[in-house]
């Protein structure tokens, strides 16, 4: 199975670190194949390998800075085309989520933690190990646990080529089962660390987990906000879009909106937007492209910003912050 790409939109713009450590990863590829000979020299392979690879006995010895060097190497071509398509897929969303300069910072992170798994468990190994899996795994555990209900849009190999959209909910722990599978078949062979990539990904989730855990503890202000009745410009029987008005929750630096809205499978059916001149939250359902939510704030919420959009069991949450 290979994904290609997820229906969870971003709130922040382009995910410009996510773009620039794809740039990095292909860079040092290119001059990997320079170096090499396209891995055609195997003393400069090996001597390229050995001095900017990550080796566990030395890693466990206080070597710490081949983990980041070892992060932005592949070993070939299908190694660095599958990581890369992971990381592309599924990074944009977590940076989003994070924001830029916290997404690189636990990015490096979650790759250090995935070399001292895989290196406690080959505690002995001379054998370099390079690659961003590790720290794309750590990507992947917290795609689970911050969107669980996005579709992977994902080409799937067998008598035929098909595509067929999966929860995050199914492929990823699936993905994490053939990791652990392998990991105690080959702990120390088959040329894959698995488990750095079982190490990233627990590390992903727990760092997901405590994210989302600090921001559902912030004190919320719930105060009797209603916009008026909703407006529907026009009624489509098919869609349905809305039942009854929207609650508006007021925290102490951000505004959420409520409303209940039937018809649709997740947030990628329907538009939001958000006019700070008029202070008006306007959702849209993209079907009928004339059924709308009006949700009108107090004055203030103009200097905030559109933040996060969410749909579970028939609830939209739109949040402005």
């Amino acid at each position: 199975m290979l994904p290609i790409h997820d229906d969870t939109q971003r709130l922040h713009g382009r995910p410009y670190v996510n773009y620039g450590l794809i740039f990095v990863n292909v860079i040092v590829f290119i001059w990997e194949l320079s170096f090499t000979s396209n891995f055609a020299a195997p003393n400069a392979t090996q001597e390229l390998f050995y001095t900017y690879g990550s080796i566990p006995r030395f890693l466990l010895s206080g070597d710490v800075v081949s983990i980041i060097t070892s992060m932005f190497m592949h070993g070939g071509f299908a190694h660095i085309a599958g990581n890369m398509v992971f990381l592309f897929v599924f990074g944009d969303n977590i940076e989003d989520r994070l924001g830029h300069q916290k997404y690189l910072l636990i990015y490096l992170l979650w790759g250090i933690l995935a070399a001292y798994s895989h290196s406690l468990v080959a505690t002995d190994a001379l054998i370099p190990a390079v690659g961003a899996s590790g720290a794309i795994s750590g990507v992947l555990g917290a795609y689970l646990v911050m969107f669980p209900r996005a579709k992977i849009f994902t080409v799937v190999f067998a008598f035929f080529i098909t595509t067929i959209r999966i929860p995050a909910i199914a492929f990823l722990p699936i993905w994490f089962i053939m990791q652990l599978v392998f990991g105690f078949i080959f702990p120390q062979s088959g040329g894959v660390a698995y488990f750095a990539h079982i190490g990233g990904f627990l590390a992903g989730l727990g760092t997901a987990y405590v994210w989302k855990r600090l921001a559902c503890n912030r004190h919320l202000q719930v105060l009797d906000i209603r916009s008026p009745p909703i407006k529907k410009i026009a009624f489509n029987p098919e869609s349905q879009l809305v039942r009854g008005e929207p609650d508006i929750i007021k925290g102490p630096d951000f505004y959420e909106i409520l409303a209940e809205i039937k018809g649709i499978s997740g947030v990628s059916d329907v538009s939001v937007n958000f006019e700070p001149k008029n202070s008006l939250v306007r959702i849209t359902d993209n079907k009928s492209k004339i059924s709308q939510v009006l949700a009108n704030l107090p004055e203030d919420a103009s200097k905030y910003d559109l933040q996060e959009i969410d749909y579970l069991n028939g609830i939209i949450r739109v949040r402005l912050g």
